[in-house]
């Protein structure tokens, strides 16, 4: 079976220009494990943090705790289905510091 890009592949070219590197490669090698479902909770969890770092930037630290909260439970289940969750740990890390 050929290997999926962004140029066959809906949820990889929606966002091979919106996420970063490490993320679009962790979709990549999702989707190409028939994974398509992982990769959504991977966007979930990117589109979270990005969120959860507005809400600290705005002092709306209560919105934002409750979606680190959030974040966590997805990363858990990544972690369940044994994906490499380093970088969106570092990630998660680094929000939560500021918290």
């Amino acid at each position: 079976m050929a290997k999926k890009t962004s140029r066959n592949t809906d949820i990889l070219k929606e966002t091979k220009n919106t996420t970063t590197s490490k993320v679009y490669s962790l979709l990549v090698k999702l989707v190409n494990e028939d994974r398509e479902d992982l990769a959504k909770d991977v966007l979930k969890i990117d589109c979270l943090l990005t969120y959860a770092n507005t809400c600290i930037k705005d002092k709306d630290l209560k919105q934002a705790k409750e979606t680190m909260e959030m974040v966590k439970i997805r990363i858990d289940k990544l972690v369940d289905n044994d994906v490499n969750v380093e970088y969106l740990m570092y990630i998660y890390d680094g929000i939560k510091s500021k918290l």
